[in-house]
């Protein structure tokens, strides 16, 4: 079964247990059990809400049966616009941290650190960036790490468990934003099942987590995609040292020149809203899994010429930021 999005990516429905072993999951922590995990913490968590269909993929009414995951077919186009094989899909390295443009890229993010972080959690304004040239990128990212570029994009690594049959990570999502009209954001939430959390049930005493450590990814409402596993980390295992928000381009100056590829909305963050592209009610996971307003949140433009950022704070969005830019406008 191969359901297609209308956005020429083809979606493959692989059985979870498969996906585990392709990636090669060791076997002395194949002890849990994907959908026992997501029984687990959903008891814990919010009930899981309806789908909004986020995605063409899923608007094509063509969604993986029970027991299968949706995952992307990679293509020969989509590995020849990497650097190199061995860097396919791979973050660059070298980050916000280091006040670097390295390798091209090019950010426009808000950042909190120096304290403990469990987690992260905001609503992203979704646009259709200009890309320029195919070997570039425009992304907006909410990016949980203690302080290392490692990872992969979407499903391009090992290691993640999906457990969402609805949703396609790497499908394009819809509806999107227009300039001067209708505004359309989607939200995103990173946070780590560490806690041993206990209900009390008819006088019994039962543990719904058994301290798996795991990352989660959430979607909406409350909606689980899946988690990326306590073993795969060394620096994230016990909780993050900076969280960040916001953009990122790559400039590949193929022309010559600074490439026009924009970020966000590719308009300047002072135009505001219905123009610029935001993230709202950002939010960080503190040690007890609740969700705290931002303190000390710190603005980085690489290039504020090309792309810039704002943040504000209101009662309604809380801690917002808006970021991003044309690209080359002289």
């Amino acid at each position: 079964m191969a359901p297609k999005s209308p956005i020429i990516f083809t979606f493959v429905c692989i059985l979870l247990s498969f996906v585990l072993l392709a990636d090669s999951v060791p076997i002395n922590e194949t002890r849990f059990s994907p959908m026992e995990e997501l029984k687990k913490v959903s008891r814990v968590r919010a009930k899981l809400k309806k789908i909004n269909k986020p995605s063409l993929w899923a608007e094509s009414g063509e969604l993986c049966p029970e027991g299968t995951v949706p995952i992307r077919r990679t293509t020969k186009k989509d590995v020849l616009r990497a650097s190199s094989l061995r860097r396919f899909g791979r973050k660059i390295r070298g980050g916000v941290r280091h006040d670097t443009m390295s390798g091209g890229h090019e950010h426009a993010v808000a950042f909190v650190n120096g304290d403990q972080y469990y987690g992260a959690k905001a609503s992203m304004n979704v646009w259709t960036p200009t890309v320029t040239d195919p070997y570039e990128f425009s992304l907006s990212q909410l990016w949980t790490d203690a302080y290392q570029a490692t990872g992969c994009y979407n499903l391009l690594c090992s290691g993640f468990v999906q457990t969402n049959n609805r949703i396609a990570i790497g499908a394009a999502i819809s509806p999107r934003s227009s300039y001067n009209g209708k505004q359309f954001d989607i939200g995103i939430m990173i946070w780590k099942d560490h806690m041993e959390v206990t209900e009390i049930l008819l006088n019994w005493t039962t543990i719904v987590d058994p301290k798996h450590g795991h990352w989660w990814l959430q979607f909406g409402s409350g909606v689980l995609i899946g988690y990326w596993p306590s073993f795969l980390f060394s620096h994230l295992q016990r909780q993050a040292s900076m969280v960040q928000f916001g953009g990122e381009i790559v400039n590949s100056r193929s022309r010559g020149y600074h490439t026009s590829t924009q970020m966000g909305s590719g308009h300047f963050a002072g135009e505001g809203f219905g123009k610029a592209s935001y993230f709202r009610n950002l939010q960080v996971v503190d040690w007890d899994n609740s969700l705290l307003p931002l303190t000390n949140l710190h603005l980085s433009a690489d290039n504020p010429n090309c792309y810039d950022i704002k943040a504000g704070k209101n009662n309604v969005w809380g801690n917002y930021i808006y970021y991003g830019g044309p690209g080359r406008n002289a």
